[in-house]
């Protein structure tokens, strides 16, 4: 039978919880700015105003802290993401939030992306990046949305699901590398010109008529 934590000990969970928290905060923006070889953890302790056993009673080891870091950034794109998607019914508006959310969080908290890199570049024997595992995790409920949209006939039925998340997720994957980069343009301008493209595509109607007639012909070659 499940029990209710006593009230002492949720406040005391709630407050290792925080600790928890603004070490990782904190320890993100020390690795992006200095990076991971520079951030021993005694360093990081001092940045933090903590003892250096504190940091090593939540985290074993520098590894740990840092994929901990990594994990909580990617952990808060996807909250956010799924808040806005619960903001509106209409579906085109749920993936131009979704798009807007992603490009905003990641041009708001650039430690991450720099989090990203120095994750690839490191831990390159990880079986999967923390980016694409959460991208995973999320996909199975945007999956369903997409293929509702199909079965309704909303989106084209000859649209392979996966293949449309595929192509969405890294066109925006590799925008927000983009803009870390060469910097961050006016990401409602942004947004617009995206799904202008993935909305009404880049041929006019004769032509995208026989584009399917030419493909059609090839298909039952």
């Amino acid at each position: 039978m499940k029990t209710t934590p006593k009230p002492d000990r949720q406040k005391s969970d709630e407050l290792r919880s925080r600790r928890k928290q603004k070490m990782v905060e904190g320890a993100s923006r020390l690795f992006a700015r200095l990076g991971y070889s520079q951030c021993d953890m005694d360093r990081i302790a001092s940045r933090l105003r903590v003892a250096k056993g504190t940091v090593y009673l939540y985290f074993a080891s520098k590894e740990e802290l840092f994929l901990a870091c990594v994990d909580w950034g990617m952990t808060q794109l996807q909250q956010k993401i799924k808040e806005v998607e619960e903001t509106t019914t209409d579906p085109f508006e749920r993936i131009a939030r979704a798009i807007r959310t992603y490009l905003t969080f990641f041009a708001e908290n650039p430690q991450y992306v720099e989090l990203l890199i120095q994750e690839r570049a490191i831990f390159k024997d990880r079986k999967r990046p923390t980016y694409f595992e959460h991208r995973d995790s999320a996909r199975a409920r945007w999956r369903g949305f997409y293929q509702d949209l199909v079965d309704r006939g909303i989106l084209r039925s000859d649209l392979n699901v996966d293949t449309l998340l595929e192509t969405i997720g890294n066109l925006v994957y590799g925008t927000m590398f983009t803009n870390h980069f060469l910097g961050n343009p006016s990401i409602d301008e942004q947004q617009s010109k995206m799904l202008d493209i993935i909305f009404r595509g880049i041929l006019n109607e004769p032509v995208q008529k026989r584009f399917r007639e030419t493909r059609s012909q090839r298909t039952k070659q």
